[in-house]
């Protein structure tokens, strides 16, 4: 990677994203000059750490992107919709985590373990998405499969923590538990249900077909970063786990694959971790996940009801992988295409 210092603007600083991704950057020692933490409204004021240096929050306006290389955007869609063109407008290049130009086909949607060769057509429209914390991983463990055997369809549920959804939804998490051990009712704010001790077969709205958003964005983004036609169904809950997606996915092969084959391509595959000895009490875990950066993938087993079918459970920190982690890992491979400053 470049050792020269590289401007860096992080619109929505104070989340729970972006400060997985402040997290990040000081971990893997980025080439940081300029450091911009910015905010739209809340969090403005907020004084952060980096590099044992005080880094002030300040309000984000038209004219933030001055001087700016590179602008990680963790911050939702609208904000992104309405300040991306304008940081590219000033020089920088977008690396967003937001919803809001994952389907451009202008821009490029990128998981780095799968398809870092998308990166270079940034130069379309000066933005680079990522996709979502769901999909990351999903297609990490799935893209050395696919190579090997070409999937013809995807079964995949996922089983997605409250911190998908922010701070906010942790603190009802925490809040629900300890009322209800406590014998005192709760009322949700952030869920339409209570989330404590609850699963909730509904992430986003839902779509005239009985899809929720979150199910349609599963089938869209795996077709495009695949690129494939492959069949893509989803089923997406949100359960009362603070940090970690897990994945249950069912695949069938144009051609056979076995499980002991997968296990031999999933022990190499880049940014996958094999976790896989049920018989011992190993197998992918959220609270395992949690903190670091590989696609945990286990549970491996043979599908006998269909002809070349495979069954897998898939786990990943979702703030980290699809967040803060894998914004950097673009932003390393982006700076070998940049001009140098």
């Amino acid at each position: 990677m470049s050792k020269k210092l590289w401007n860096i603007a992080l619109v929505g600083a104070t989340g729970v994203v972006g400060e997985q991704l402040l997290e990040c950057l000081e971990e893997r020692e980025f080439p940081v000059g300029i450091l911009r933490c910015l905010e739209r409204d809340k969090g403005v004021g907020k004084i952060l750490e980096f590099g044992g240096k005080p880094v002030p929050v300040t309000a984000l306006a038209p004219d933030s992107f001055q001087g700016i290389h590179i602008a990680f955007f963790c911050a939702g869609s609208s904000v992104s919709r309405e300040f991306c063109p304008l940081a590219v407008a000033a020089g920088a290049v977008c690396i967003d985590s937001s919803s809001a130009w994952r389907m451009d086909p202008e821009v490029p949607l990128v998981a780095p373990q799968v398809n870092p060769q998308r990166i270079v057509d940034y130069r379309k429209k000066g933005i680079i998405a990522i996709p979502a914390s769901s999909v990351t991983p999903l297609v990490t463990a799935l893209k050395p499969l696919h190579d090997a055997a070409p999937i013809k369809r995807i079964v995949v549920s996922t089983y997605q923590a409250v911190s998908g959804t922010g701070r906010n939804a942790i603190k009802e998490l925490q809040s629900q538990v300890g009322e209800l051990l406590n014998g005192r009712p709760v009322t949700p704010k952030v869920y339409p249900h209570q989330i404590a001790f609850n699963c909730l077969p509904q992430i986003d709205s839902f779509e005239p077909d009985g899809s929720t958003g979150e199910e349609r964005m599963l089938v869209d983004e795996t077709r495009k970063i695949m690129e494939s036609e492959m069949g893509v169904t989803a089923t997406a809950v949100r359960v009362p786990v603070f940090y970690g997606h897990c994945e249950s996915v069912n695949i069938e092969t144009v051609s056979p694959l076995s499980a002991a084959s997968a296990r031999e391509l999933l022990a190499v595959a880049p940014g996958v971790e094999l976790v896989d000895d049920p018989s011992q009490g190993i197998y992918p875990m959220a609270v395992v996940a949690t903190g670091q950066d590989l696609v945990l993938v286990g549970r491996l087993r043979d599908d006998g009801s269909v002809e070349n079918g495979l069954n897998l459970w898939i786990v990943a920190d979702n703030l980290r992988n699809g967040g803060g982690a894998t914004a950097l890992l673009i932003a390393e491979l982006l700076v070998e295409l940049l001009p140098i400053p």
